[in-house]
Order: C-alpha cells, then structure tokens, then sequence
C-alpha cells in the first residue's frame, strides 16, 4: 500500500510560481513512476508531468513545457513540480500519482492517467487574472 500526500497549492495571480510537492509513505520500493496530473470541474484528469525514478526521464504536456519543471527525489520518492508563468488555464485540482515497475512508454502513455494505480488527494491550484 502506498500513500502519497500533495502540499504547496493555493492561489497566485497570472505570471506567478508555485512549488508543488508530493510526499509518499507505505510500500515505497518498487515506485519507479511518479507524476502529476490536473482536473478541472467537469473535464477528466490530464496529464501535466511524469517521471521516471532511475533514470530521470521526464515527459511534459504541450501546455506545460518550458514553464513546468518536474524532479523526483528517488531516495526518497518525493515528487516535486515547479510551476512557473503560471496561467488562469493551469488553474485545477493537481494530483499526484505514483506507479510500481512501470516499463519504459511513450510520452502519450506516461501521461495517461489510465496506468496509475496509486493517487493522492489532490490539492487545488487558483490563478487568478
């Protein structure tokens, strides 16, 4: 069982940064994917950002790219994501997600939230006009 605990929302105006982190606890071993994901009212979870725990492989968005920064501390599988230039568009509820002996994918399929099977709860993102 893995637990996986988001902190560092809230609310920022346009042009803005933000750090989420994503602390996790329980069966940690075999975590080798971890990333985050947004949901707004009504639309399904998307994929913002994924990492791979041992080789550093990381995959982005379009939406995201050259303003997100994802890291993952692989000793101690916290994940992290530096939202830069934020947008009224990044605003939602992030999510993080964790996943055991992921194989290697594509960028499409590492941002699925299809091969997930560990989440936390969520913490929102505001950011306002």
């Amino acid at each position: 069982q893995v637990q996986l605990v988001e902190s560092g929302g809230g609310s920022v105006q346009a042009g803005g940064s933000l750090r989420l982190s994503c602390a996790t606890s329980g069966n940690t071993r075999d975590i080798n994917l971890m990333g985050w994901f947004r949901q707004s009212p009504g639309k399904e979870r998307y994929g913002i950002a994924t990492s791979y725990a041992t080789t550093g492989k990381s995959y982005y968005s379009d939406s995201v790219k050259g303003r997100f920064t994802v890291s993952l501390d692989n000793s101690q599988k916290t994940l992290f994501l530096q939202m830069n230039s934020l947008e009224p568009a990044d605003s939602g509820m992030y999510y993080c997600a964790a996943e055991e002996r992921a194989p290697p994918m594509t960028a499409r399929q590492a941002l699925s939230a299809n091969i997930f099977r560990n989440w936390g709860q969520g913490i929102q993102v505001t950011v306002s006009s």
